[in-house]
């Protein structure tokens, strides 16, 4: 969508030409930023991933945000609200296919005084939407650029458990956690178990590789609290798309 034409995503080509290149590169699963649940059909993009021989990693909710304006910590009830069904239809997209939906952009921007207690019960209602799927739901600490509600893993840690938010995992991203966390290894150290997700990033955004975040030492950590999730790959296609795949996964199978 015209909104994201900046954005980290890698592969923005058609998805059926999406698909066959992450197929051909190595991957082993994609991850969809779409600007709804309608934008394709469940029966689509299960064929596509048949097809290719891929699963659906996650599914983004951003487009929420870019295009509607929608956040879960809005002043508004009616736009918190709006947001909420909006992630749920994300939610429900994704757990047809196996996948978590992630929020990230949609959490809001800049908190107010009600916006901790907004978010608790936007992530307790998405969390619980998830279970019914089977899936679970993803939330996405963000640098202090993008929004002030949580920017490090072990303040959002401390915000899952002193609420009780079942269902509920971190995303761990490395861009946003070379700008945040003093070091990026002990920090996913600590949040261990809470960790349900990793964009594989470099510091500049770039594929890992191409930046200075030192990739052994983070893998070194994903290894020990035995992460067992997609490592994927939200970086700026630089110096083209493919060549930022094929830097990922150069990376990947060289730390494995």
């Amino acid at each position: 969508m015209p909104e994201a034409a900046n954005g980290p995503f890698v592969l923005r080509a058609p998805l059926a030409e999406a698909f066959a290149m992450a197929a051909n590169i190595g991957f082993d699963a994609v991850e969809l930023f779409l600007p709804g649940p309608d934008t394709i059909s469940i029966e689509e993009v299960k064929s596509l991933a048949a097809t290719h021989g891929l699963a659906i990693a996650a599914v983004g909710t951003g487009a929420g945000m870019l295009q509607r304006g929608l956040t879960i910590t809005d002043a508004s009830p009616k736009i918190r609200e709006a947001a909420i069904n909006f992630i749920f239809s994300m939610i429900d997209f994704g757990g047809q296919l196996g996948a978590p939906a992630i929020l990230g952009s949609m959490q809001g921007m800049r908190s107010h005084p009600a916006a901790l207690n907004q978010l608790s019960d936007g992530l307790r209602r998405c969390g619980e939407r998830a279970a019914v799927h089977g899936v679970t739901f993803i939330y996405e600490p963000l640098n202090r650029y993008e929004t002030n509600l949580f920017n490090r893993l072990d303040d959002a840690v401390e915000f899952l458990e002193q609420h009780k938010l079942e269902n509920v995992f971190l995303l761990a991203d490395l861009f946003h956690m070379n700008i945040e966390e003093r070091d990026i290894p002990t920090a996913i150290r600590k949040a261990g178990k809470h960790i349900g997700h990793v964009h594989f990033a470099d510091s500049n955004r770039q594929a890992m590789g191409y930046g200075h975040t030192p990739a052994v030492p983070v893998m070194d950590a994903l290894f020990e609290i035995q992460y067992s999730g997609y490592l994927s790959a939200e970086i700026f296609p630089l110096p083209d798309p493919e060549s930022a795949a094929r830097q990922t996964i150069t990376t990947i199978r060289a730390l494995s």
